[in-house]
């Protein structure tokens, strides 16, 4: 195994740069009873795509800000009444996937909901309105303006809407709730898993969105990280905001929530990764209370792991 990295000892005991400002749980108790008292309008149309087990629909629903969001939500034909769901988020950029990819849940008994995180590859709207620069990445949007208006906010409040939403379905068991995802995906896991108390499982592989101070000093605020040093490049060249900006980066750093979780954790890390280095995953990991392991993956990149997708479905058949 090639090292890149800190040495896997020093990582099991890393705990990240990043600040978190002092009133992070303020913050996000504020934000997540802001949500709360959204009307979602919500709406559900049946998708052309269907089986003849699984129902196959098109969620919509008003988040903050006033923007439609759109989620895939799959569900047993035949079905226990309620029955346990899950909640998938996709990568950066990408989009809530195909139905097909999706069956062998439903086919085990569970509904499914995928989110599209708005502004990015899928449905959901991304109605704007920030000061400042929108032209690289989604990281930086909104920071003008203050942590409020931060996108990455505005998504992860969608996170938890489309929870509500789901546990409010008499279908749903709402005390039988897994999530999953990868990059991003892992990221918004963890903020569903620290957000919404219900959740019992949760299953992240390696973690966008953790420990921007640290990927930033090891020079690999590149590719998905890019616009933070886009940013400083532009706005703040001899960096006199620094600590105003990572602090205001901290409300949406998900080692920040990582101590709110409650849920089981099997967390996958791909020891090889310069997209989302490892000791930004263990920031995260290594602040994690509740029952949890890692599965370490020494020759894997940033890419898809067959083995965690399938060891993630097991974790998760026992909700």
């Amino acid at each position: 195994m090639g090292v890149f990295d800190l040495p896997l000892e020093e990582l099991k005991e890393y705990r990240g740069i990043s600040p978190c400002p002092a009133d992070f749980d303020e913050f996000w108790n504020r934000s997540v009873k802001e949500v709360k008292e959204l009307d979602y309008q919500v709406e559900l149309k049946k998708n052309s795509f269907q089986t003849d087990f699984a129902e196959c629909n098109d969620l919509y629903f008003t988040g903050v800000g006033g923007a439609r969001i759109h989620a895939k939500y799959l569900k047993p034909v035949k079905a226990e009444r309620p029955h346990p769901a899950v909640f998938f988020f996709h990568g950066y950029s990408g989009d809530s996937g195909t139905w097909m990819e999706k069956l062998g849940y439903v086919a085990n008994g569970f509904s499914v909901f995928a989110l599209d995180c708005r502004g990015q590859g899928g449905r959901s709207q991304d109605i704007g309105g920030v000061t400042g620069v929108t032209w690289s990445g989604q990281i930086m949007r909104g920071m003008e303006d203050g942590p409020e208006h931060l996108l990455f906010r505005q998504v992860f409040l969608d996170v938890v809407a489309l929870a509500e939403i789901a546990m409010g379905m008499p279908d749903i068991d709402e005390n039988r709730i897994g999530v999953f995802g990868r990059s991003q995906g892992g990221a918004l896991t963890i903020v569903c898993g620290a957000l919404v108390p219900n959740v019992k499982k949760i299953a992240p592989l390696y973690p966008f969105l953790a420990d921007y101070k640290r990927v930033w000093q090891m020079d690999l605020a590149k590719v998905a990280y890019e616009d933070i040093t886009y940013y400083f490049r532009k706005f703040d060249p001899c960096h006199e905001r620094e600590d105003e900006i990572f602090r205001n980066l901290g409300y949406i750093d998900v080692q920040n929530f990582a101590k709110r979780i409650k849920a089981e954790v099997m967390m996958g890390t791909a020891l090889m990764d310069t997209t989302c280095p490892p000791s930004s995953q263990f920031a995260v990991y290594n602040k994690i209370h509740s029952p949890k392991r890692m599965i370490l993956y020494p020759d894997y990149i940033h890419e898809p792991i067959q083995d965690f997708s399938d060891k993630t479905f097991q974790f998760l058949q026992t909700l």
